[in-house]
C-alpha cells in the first residue's frame, strides 16, 4: 500500500513538470511532441523493465496474444487510448487549453471512484458520496453554463478510466504491459516524427532541443512507470483519490502559463475544488485509520 502511495504522489509531481516544461519544446507542435515523447521514453522504459526483471511478462503477454487474437485487439486498443491521452497532455499547454484538460484530470478521480463502485463493488464512503454530488454539480453549471463539458475535459475523464479498466480486465496492468503500450506506438510516433515537414532539422537547429528532449523520454518514462505500477497496487477507488494531487498542479501550470478561470467558470469549478478537499480528507482519515486500531489493540 505504502508503495502505491508514493508511486502516485512522485508520478504526479513529474507529471505536473512535464505540463511546465511543455512550451518550452516550442517550435515542435504537440503532434511532433508526442511522436518525440514515445521514441524518447521507450529506450527507458525499456531499462526500467529489464532492471526490475519484468521481461518474462512481456513473453507470456505476447504468447498469450499470439494465441487469442482478441487479446491482440485488446492490446491495440490499449496502446491507442494510451496514445490519444499522452498527446493530448503536451498538446493541451501549447494551445491554449490547458485548463480544460486540468478539469478533466479534476473529475478522473471521480470517474474511477464510481467505476470501482459499479465494475469492483468498492464501497465509497460518506464523504465521497458527498464529493460526487459536488462535483456533478460543478459538471452540470459548465453545461447549462457552455452548452456541455469541452471535448478535452470528457476525453481525459472517460478516457484513461475506460483505459486502466481494460488494463485491469486484460491482466496487462504491469510494467511488462505499459512497455508494450508504448512498443506498439512507436509506428504513430515515427510518422509524427520524419512526416513532411519533418521535425527533424528543428531538433538540429534548436540546441535547447538536445537537452529538452532527452529530459521530456526520461520524466516520462519514470512517471508512466509509476503511475501505472500505482494503478496495480493500489484499489481503483483509492488510486482514483490520490490521482487529484495531479490536476492540482497541473491547474496551476495553467494558471502559470497564463490562462485564467473567468468568473463565469468559479460555479464549476468551486464545486470540484470542493469535492477535491473532501476526497483528500476522505483519504487521509482511511489511511490514518489503520493506524489508530493497531494502535488500539496493543496490550496495556
Amino acid at each position: 500500500m505504502i508503495q502505491g502511495l508514493v508511486a502516485s504522489i512522485v508520478a504526479s509531481v513529474l507529471f505536473g513538470a512535464m505540463y511546465y516544461l511543455a512550451p518550452a519544446l516550442a517550435p515542435l507542435d504537440g503532434e511532433q511532441i508526442f511522436g518525440w515523447r514515445v521514441l524518447c521514453t521507450l529506450p527507458f522504459t525499456t531499462a526500467l523493465l529489464l532492471a526490475r526483471g519484468q521481461w518474462p511478462r512481456v513473453r507470456l503477454l505476447a504468447a498469450r496474444a499470439w494465441r487469442q487474437p482478441l487479446l491482440a485487439l485488446g492490446l491495440l486498443a490499449s496502446a491507442a487510448m494510451l496514445g490519444v491521452q499522452l498527446w493530448l497532455f503536451l498538446w493541451a499547454p501549447l494551445h491554449g487549453r490547458a485548463l480544460p484538460v486540468s478539469l478533466g484530470y479534476f473529475l478522473l478521480p471521480l470517474v474511477m471512484v464510481l467505476a470501482g463502485r459499479v465494475l469492483y463493488r468498492e464501497r465509497l464512503s460518506h464523504l465521497q458520496w458527498l464529493a460526487t454530488a459536488l462535483a456533478g454539480a460543478g459538471v452540470l453549471h459548465e453545461v447549462l453554463r457552455a452548452g456541455g463539458m469541452s471535448w478535452e475535459t470528457w476525453l481525459v475523464a472517460l478516457g484513461y478510466t475506460a483505459y486502466f479498466v481494460l488494463r485491469r480486465r486484460l491482466a496487462t496492468d504491469h510494467l511488462g504491459g505499459h512497455w508494450l503500450d508504448m512498443l506498439l506506438l512507436v509506428p504513430a510516433a515515427l510518422w509524427f516524427v520524419v512526416r513532411a515537414p519533418s521535425s527533424l532539422p528543428l531538433v538540429l537547429e534548436h540546441a535547447h532541443l538536445w537537452a529538452m528532449v532527452p529530459v521530456l523520454g526520461v520524466l516520462s518514462a519514470v512517471a508512466l512507470a509509476l503511475y501505472m505500477a500505482a494503478s496495480r497496487l493500489l484499489p481503483l477507488g483509492l488510486f482514483g483519490l490520490l490521482s487529484y494531487v495531479e490536476p492540482v498542479l497541473l491547474a496551476l501550470v495553467a494558471l502559470a502559463l497564463g490562462e485564467s478561470i473567468g468568473a463565469a467558470q468559479w460555479p464549476t469549478y468551486g464545486p470540484i475544488f470542493a469535492a477535491v478537499a473532501l476526497l483528500v480528507l476522505d483519504g487521509a482519515l482511511r489511511l490514518r485509520r489503520p493506524a489508530v486500531q493497531v494502535q488500539d489493540k496493543k496490550p496495556l
